[in-house]
């Protein structure tokens, strides 16, 4: 069976996994660890540990379990002080971190329970936080401080130094394809490029890289961004010539929904320039990627998978 490693984080890496666990590939999918919001950013503090809300949301999306136990596991105390907003699934993650001592000791109970097939991996142990640098060198810590940052972030790094999973490692050295999912690019793909023995995994690695292009822009952090910025931010980090194929979207998005984005989260679709693509030396796929979801643009999660897969046969 082919080895996948993907990188990501929160609801986009989520959704591209609902479709990848359907097709018959060994999946690592690797998690940053660094969000501070809402419930997470509480149990981070009482507890003193990693985050845990998007590993726990990404062990959502690869379970096999039936809806009434997804239900149980997004459900939310929203009438108690005491435990106001905390989800089951993050409660009982950090329950497994307080027996077990590690992620690499807690997420295999929470997998048996799920009926998980795969690996979930966070990219570190360490409890470490985001630290963006902006054009005027002034320091912006925590995920949720660099999210609503109005100045331009030009560089990503951690507040202390930080220790890949040596797991990550070993991932990526079996891999037979490596791939950036979609998703914030300074938050959820970027938290897990920015540590030196990843980086240097991945440029040894023979394997092809994979970029699954963002279906819009994200306000203050990729405004105007076209597909081949994207990349270009990923290549500071990487280095050239890392990433050889995207996944981008090419269909029109309707105007109607277009115009919602634009008006009420200041987000545009991301413009496919293959010109620039084809300058670059990266193979590009494209298609129609996007799916309506409850009146929001999704990943088509089995189109985008079905694609990943037909990659990974090309090498047979």
């Amino acid at each position: 069976m082919k080895k996948i490693v993907i990188f990501g984080g929160g609801s986009g890496l989520s959704q591209i996994l609902k479709g990848l666990k359907l097709f018959p590939i060994d999946i690592t999918a690797v998690v940053s660890v660094s969000d501070n919001g809402g419930s997470t950013f509480r149990l981070r503090k009482d507890f003193k540990i990693p985050a845990v809300g998007d590993i726990s949301k990404v062990m959502l999306a690869m379970s096999n379990t039936d809806q009434d136990i997804v239900n149980l596991m997004n459900y939310r105390f929203k009438q108690s002080r005491s435990l106001g907003n905390h989800s089951v699934k993050n409660l009982l993650l950090t329950a497994l971190l307080e027996q077990k001592g590690d992620f690499a000791s807690a997420i295999p109970v929470l997998a048996k329970l799920l009926d998980i097939e795969g690996k979930i991996l966070p990219i570190t142990e360490d409890n470490a936080e985001l630290m963006g640098i902006t054009t005027d060198n002034k320091k912006i810590i925590g995920e949720t401080s660099i999210t609503k940052c109005k100045q331009k972030i030009i560089k990503m790094t951690y507040d202390r130094p930080v220790k890949a999973n040596p797991d990550v490692i070993t991932a990526l050295n079996e891999a037979d394809l490596i791939i950036f999912s979609s998703g914030s690019l300074l938050t959820s793909i970027l938290p897990n490029i920015i540590i030196p023995e990843i980086v240097i995994a991945i440029k040894k690695s023979r394997s092809p890289k994979l970029y699954i292009c963002n279906l819009v822009t994200q306000p203050g952090e990729t405004d105007k961004y076209t597909v081949s910025d994207h990349i270009k931010v990923l290549n500071e980090y990487l280095g050239d010539h890392v990433i050889n194929i995207v996944l981008a979207n090419n269909a029109p998005i309707p105007e109607e929904l277009a115009t919602k984005y634009a008006t009420e989260e200041q987000k545009d679709p991301v413009r496919l320039d293959e010109d620039i693509l084809k300058k670059m030396k990266i193979r590009t796929i494209k298609d129609k990627l996007y799916m309506i979801e409850d009146g929001y643009l999704r990943h088509d999660n089995l189109k985008t998978a079905y694609l990943v897969f037909s990659i990974l046969m090309e090498r047979e």
